[in-house]
């Protein structure tokens, strides 16, 4: 019989429970972009750049698939807490003839539509030139990444999080031993570059998706029906768009953000992102702890509210905050202390190093806000609010941008990235004015 979350406050062990994994599986696509830029920032600022340029252009289309994957994984951890398991297999149906689609749609606008869009925003001509030759072969990602974020959705909704552990392992594994072999021609692979970073972490991918089906069918109980046919319910779909399209929205601007936050650096110069791409890949590994307790917040506020507990939300969400500041604290504190011995994993460009540890600084107090701010913002969207949510979002990036178009005309680097400050606090300031005085606890899905 099912355990409610309800019938007792919430452990620190069940949240870490749900958060550890979670934070294993969030290192997926990080481990990738920490790999990529370990190698690459060895062979020069150039490649460096252009596969953070073409990677994040790259995941501004894969944030749309990561939205609606928030949407499945709220009604999958709402029907969780209300005990309908066969219900499950249901959403997960519909969420699978979605991603198919998208993942088509996907690939063709990469495929169509890159050659016209890049050069827009990419100023240097070498940097551009190499990030074409990285997307030539990571677009083709799109296919398996789409279905990699509904498998984590699904898993995050039970909150059996194992698995996600087991892909990011596999991913791990993978990328490194190819980056190795193709980036620099070891182990009897050609020499490719730039373009051996993105075979490798396309494979990487497929591995993960592989993994993921392989390993849904042989554990996930036969009472969630994942693997029964189903009755195409439109309506069905519908519902779960309706939740799910604010959250892909949601998840189109912040990113679009994030890519228009690089772009304005690059064209402060080579120097500027050069040092924008280490601090970014530093910066990814920081946030991993906050992230995931942010995605436990948001399945446990939606599995509280199924279960008709919507008053027990904000004390378990003031005790995930604990947890997530405790966790993110060891992490910024070796960044403050050594920031040298971090930056020069990345390369010995001296000059690059010294530029570096500004920012480093920066971010590692954006990390700390962040801790908490994101975990109040996924709650709202864990209410299935997700209009509101994408509401809020849109207003905080509208200033994010501004700060970042004027600091990077005028002030030196670590003052655009303080932007993060900006974003942090205000979306933590609203989102939990929204938590503790909106009406959500008899919102149904």
């Amino acid at each position: 019989m099912l355990k409610k979350l309800g019938e007792l406050p919430v452990s620190h062990r069940e949240i870490w429970r749900i958060a550890v994994p979670i934070m294993l599986g969030n290192m997926a696509q990080t481990v990738i972009t920490f790999t990529d830029t370990a190698f690459l920032g060895h062979l020069g600022t150039v490649e460096l750049s252009a596969s953070m340029m073409a990677g994040l252009y790259y995941f501004v289309f894969t944030t749309i698939a990561m939205g609606f994957a928030v949407g499945i994984q709220i009604f999958v951890a709402r029907r969780y807490g209300e005990g309908r398991f066969g219900q499950i297999g249901n959403v997960f149906f519909h969420g699978v003839l979605f991603v198919l689609a998208l993942g088509i749609l996907l690939f063709s606008m990469l495929f169509c539509l890159s050659g016209m869009l890049l050069p827009h925003f990419i100023q240097s001509d070498q940097i551009l030139s190499s990030a074409f030759e990285y997307l030539k072969y990571r677009q083709f990602g799109i296919f398996f990444v789409v279905f990699n974020y509904l498998f984590r959705s699904f898993f995050v909704g039970i909150s059996h999080t194992n698995a996600i552990t087991y892909s990011t392992i596999i991913m791990a594994v993978v990328n490194i031993f190819l980056d190795y072999g193709l980036i620099f021609g070891n182990f009897g692979f050609p020499d490719m570059g730039v373009g051996g970073a993105a075979v490798a972490s396309l494979s990487a991918e497929i591995c993960a998706f592989t993994f993921f089906w392989i390993y849904t069918w042989l554990t996930v109980p036969k009472n969630y029906g994942l693997f029964v046919r189903h009755r195409t319910d439109f309506r069905l779909l519908g519902n779960i768009l309706g939740v799910a399209f604010p959250s892909m929205l949601q998840r189109l601007f912040s990113f679009g953000a994030w890519f228009v936050f690089f772009v304005l650096i690059e064209k402060m110069g080579e120097t500027a992102i050069g040092v924008s791409s280490l601090v970014r890949s530093v910066y990814m590994v920081l946030i991993i702890p906050g992230f995931a307790f942010a995605a436990t917040a948001n399945t446990l506020t939606s599995r509280l509210i199924g279960e008709g507990n919507g008053d027990k939300v904000i004390p378990v969400l003031w005790k995930i905050s604990f947890n997530s500041v405790f966790c993110s604290l060891l992490p910024v504190l070796l960044v403050i202390f050594f920031p040298t011995a971090i930056v020069r994993i990345f390369t010995e460009d001296v000059s690059l190093v010294l530029s570096a540890i500004p920012v480093i600084n920066v971010i590692a107090v954006a990390t700390m806000v962040s801790a908490v701010s994101m975990l109040f913002f996924e709650a709202v969207s864990g209410t299935g609010n997700t209009l509101m949510a994408m509401l809020l979002e849109i207003g905080v990036l509208v200033l994010y941008v501004l700060y970042i178009y004027f600091t990077s005309r005028y002030l030196e680097i670590q003052w655009v990235w303080a932007a993060e400050w900006v974003y942090n606090v205000l979306i933590g300031l609203i989102a939990y004015g929204y938590i503790r005085n909106a009406d959500w606890r008899r919102k149904k899905l």
